[in-house]
C-alpha cells in the first residue's frame, strides 16, 4: 500500500488523518460514516496536515478503534487493521468497508445514538430522509412509484429550478414534511432524484 500517494490526495469521502485516537465517540462517527457511505479508509499516525507523526503506541490504537467500532458503533462495526511503515514510522491503517447493514449509528456524548454519513471530508448528522433511504436500500423491497399530481409537479419544478429543499417542497406541493418525506424517499430510491448533502444544508436534483 501507497501510503505517501495517499496523503498526497488529501482527506475525503473515503480517507481521514488521525495523528492519535483520543475519542472512541469521535473515531466511532468516523468508522459509521464510511460504513454508511462506501467505505472509507483511516490512517493513524498522520496529522491533518499530512505529516507523518507515526503511532507511538500500537497496541493503545488498536484498542481505542476496537472499542469504539463495538461498543459505540450500532450494529457493531469490524475494522480490518494494517501496519505500513513509512521512513521508519508505523501507520495503523484501518479499513471500514461499505456495510450491507445500513445504516450504523455512532453513540454520541449525550448519550444518544445517532447516524452519521461522510460528505466531503467530514462526518455529519444523517437527515431523516438519508435515514430513511439508507434503510430501506439495505433491504430487498422494490419501490411501486404511483405518478400522482405531486410527483408529476415535483418533476415539473425540478425541470425549471434544478434544485429544491424539503421545505421548497413542503410548500411546492401543500402537503405535510412526513408526507413529503416520504414522496422523496421514495423517488430517490428509483433512481428518479438525487439526494444531494452538504455541511450546510441538503437539497434534491433531478438524476
Amino acid at each position: 500500500m501507497n501510503v505517501k500517494k495517499l496523503i498526497f490526495e488529501g482527506e475525503g469521502v473515503t480517507l481521514d488523518f488521525k495523528k492519535t485516537i483520543t475519542s472512541c465517540e469521535k473515531i466511532a462517527r468516523t468508522m459509521v460514516s464510511f460504513a454508511n457511505n462506501k467505505g472509507g479508509r483511516l490512517l493513524i499516525g498522520v496529522a491533518d496536515d499530512g505529516t507523518i507523526t507515526g503511532v507511538k503506541s500500537e497496541d493503545e490504537e488498536r484498542y481505542m478503534i476496537t472499542k469504539a467500532a463495538h461498543l459505540f458503533a450500532k450494529p457493531a462495526l469490524e475494522p480490518v487493521f494494517e501496519e505500513v511503515y513509512v521512513d521508519d514510522k508505523m501507520v495503523l491503517v484501518v479499513d471500514t468497508p461499505e456495510s450491507t447493514m445500513k445504516p450504523h449509528f455512532a453513540l454520541a456524548d449525550d448519550g444518544k445514538w445517532w447516524v452519521y454519513v461522510r460528505v466531503k471530508d467530514k462526518s455529519v448528522l444523517a437527515s431523516k430522509i438519508v435515514v430513511d433511504v439508507l434503510k430501506r436500500s439495505a433491504g430487498n423491497e422494490g419501490v411501486l412509484i404511483e405518478y400522482s399530481s405531486n410527483e408529476k409537479t415535483l418533476l415539473e419544478y425540478l425541470d425549471k429550478t434544478a434544485r429544491i429543499t424539503i421545505r421548497e417542497c413542503c410548500d411546492l406541493l401543500k402537503i405535510g414534511r412526513r408526507k413529503a418525506q416520504k414522496l422523496l424517499v421514495d423517488l430517490i430510491l428509483s433512481g428518479v432524484i438525487r439526494i444531494n448533502t452538504t455541511e450546510k444544508e441538503e437539497f434534491y436534483t433531478a438524476a
